[in-house]
């Protein structure tokens, strides 16, 4: 199904699924019994957009730290859970408002139950996740090894067991570290599933190969109207992942606001330092709440031009720069006035 089409589910106070917008997760990765750090980079990724907070929940202490946690942050949490179903029902006790579980590896039937029955009197959504790398032996040997469609039918025989005890506020996870594998995957599922759809890239590596691999494989995924919610997994400091999976969005057109940049790759006309402007530019934009198009060129030459379906953008040269609007040159500046140039025209945008 598509993300219009998809069961709406409530996590804490956000909506996702039945066409409400693609959310955007991350993942802490502190000690979560360190509940005072903890809180320190949700507040940093809260800063940063993350609309739902995943934290790991490996033992008793860290889910008991949650309840601390909960009552300094303004996002939703969600508990990542492995092994030990207990970990599960005392997370959803201290106020988890979603807990991620893979119902093969926290035991058995009665103990699936357990933790289904407590969500059901919280009124707590379950993640159903299953990673590729953790795909039951049986499933790899009928389809002669790790696929798409073994790590499909792994999912939905998960959701087919908690639906069975009566429970349907469900969200399914199936992620891999092969894109394509991935997107097959979510192309078979989205077909057969009527539960919203984190998506993400397993194991993707780090800000360079990382972003490249979640950026195809998302940008596949939600072209195809198929997703609730998004992580971008990378292997560095968690803000990294709001700021691509902000702007995968936006250029999806999934997201408006905030202000997009564009500049020149740079060549042998570039008289100006340009990579550093662009860089600077970006930086400078961050708090500046617009939906407009700027753009960062290296040269007067081609920069007018090159900049005309941008709203305003700057052009460098030798000692000097020029101010754009529209493709139309409006002003000549110093090419150490063209930065603050550049911000005073856009806090004052409309005047």
């Amino acid at each position: 199904m598509t993300r219009e089409e998809t069961k709406k589910v409530k996590i804490g106070n956000v909506w996702i699924g039945g066409g409400n917008p693609v959310a955007i997760q991350s993942m802490t990765n502190t000690k979560t019994e360190d509940a005072e750090s903890t809180v320190e980079q949700i507040l940093k990724l809260e800063a940063a957009g993350c609309e739902i907070i995943r934290c790991a929940v490996p033992t008793m202490e860290a889910a008991e730290a949650i309840k601390q946690i909960k009552k300094q942050i303004h996002i939703p949490l969600v508990a990542d859970i492995h092994f030990d179903y207990r970990l599960a029902i005392a997370a959803i006790e201290n106020g988890a408002d979603k807990i991620r579980i893979n119902p093969g590896n926290i035991g058995g039937r009665d103990r699936v139950q357990a933790v289904v029955d407590k969500a059901k009197e919280y009124g707590v959504p379950i993640r159903v996740g299953v990673n590729s790398g953790s795909l039951e032996k049986n499933l790899v040997e009928k389809y002669g090894g790790v696929t798409a469609e073994g790590i499909v039918e792994s999912a939905l025989d998960k959701v087919h067991l908690i639906e069975e005890m009566g429970y349907d506020n469900l969200v399914v996870s199936i992620k891999s570290s092969d894109v394509l594998m991935g997107v097959k995957a979510h192309e078979l599922i989205a077909k057969e599933c009527p539960y919203p759809l984190h998506v993400g890239i397993t194991e993707s590596g780090t800000l360079l190969s990382g972003n490249i691999k979640s950026s195809v494989g998302l940008g596949i995924i939600l072209y195809q109207g198929i997703g609730d919610t998004i992580r971008v997994s990378l292997t560095g400091d968690p803000v990294e992942e709001i700021k691509s999976a902000k702007l995968i969005l936006k250029t999806l057109g999934l997201r408006k606001g905030g202000i997009e940049i564009v500049s020149c790759p740079t060549c042998g006309r570039t008289k100006i330092d340009l990579i550093g402007l662009a860089n600077q530019v970006e930086d400078m934009v961050k708090d500046i709440p617009l939906d407009v198009k700027v753009a960062v060129m290296g040269c007067v030459v081609n920069g007018p031009g090159e900049a005309r379906e941008a709203d305003i953008g700057i052009a460098g040269g030798i000692g000097e720069g020029l101010l754009i609007k529209k493709g139309e040159v409006v002003k000549k500046v110093k090419e150490e006035e063209l930065l603050d140039t550049l911000r005073q025209e856009l806090l004052h945008w409309n005047e």
